[in-house]
């Protein structure tokens, strides 16, 4: 994947963006099936390594859908551990309500229009205001810099859980899972982008450290 610097010839970051995204989806959308499996194995294994996930009491992480790095095996294992997990629900604004974990049969699929379908929890909802009880929150993405910016897929839905906690003074550890190849050198950012503490890929963990 090469790399991309913001150009300021007139334009803002959003072009890079976009191409940017539709490079890494193309080569997400190459995996073979038993290579996301393997790394999804492989993930859960470092992720569970952290000393944050060991301590923590509550985390707010997703269920991962088509070629990204696959989250099920971690959910079990933290589930396993009696971590309370909580699992997003899309909302027709594109923000995200929670719900508990229970195991891979408390998942139900649903449709949100044109939008790809996603895992979400079948049992109630708890607001979106409970990420903030998290002591982790497991976010997706594309890729990740040296800085600890975070390029997600453009729908927004994480930028306002993390504006939801900053309102709320909460600050649990912030943590990325992306493929090894997805730890660049520069991304695009916006002000309002925020970074995050490390990202964990299957072959291991990286730290950042926020200035």
């Amino acid at each position: 994947m090469r790399e991309r610097s913001v150009e300021h010839e007139g334009r803002t970051a959003e072009p890079d963006k976009r191409t940017l995204r539709q490079e890494l989806l193309t080569v997400r959308n190459r995996l073979p099936a038993d290579d996301v499996r393997e790394a999804g194995a492989a993930l859960a294994e470092r992720a569970l390594e952290l000393p944050e996930l060991a301590g923590a009491r509550t985390v707010a992480a997703y269920v991962s859908v088509e070629t990204e790095p696959g989250t099920l095996a971690l959910l079990a294992a933290l589930h396993a551990r009696g971590v309370r997990v909580l699992l997003p629900a899309l909302l027709p604004d594109h923000d995200l309500d929670w719900g508990a974990y229970a195991g891979e049969g408390s998942l139900t699929l649903v449709r949100h229009g044109g939008r790809m379908a996603l895992f979400e929890p079948a049992g109630d909802r708890l607001g979106p205001d409970a990420v903030t009880t998290a002591d982790v929150v497991l976010l997706p993405g594309l890729a990740v810099d040296a800085h600890g910016m975070r390029l997600g897929r453009g729908g927004g839905s994480y930028d306002r859980v993390l504006a939801r906690l900053e309102r709320a003074d909460a600050h649990p550890a912030l943590v990325v899972l992306l493929y090894d190849t997805e730890i660049v050198e520069h991304l695009p950012a916006h002000p309002h982008d925020r970074p995050v503490h490390a990202a964990v890929t299957p072959s291991g963990v990286r730290r950042f450290t926020h200035t």
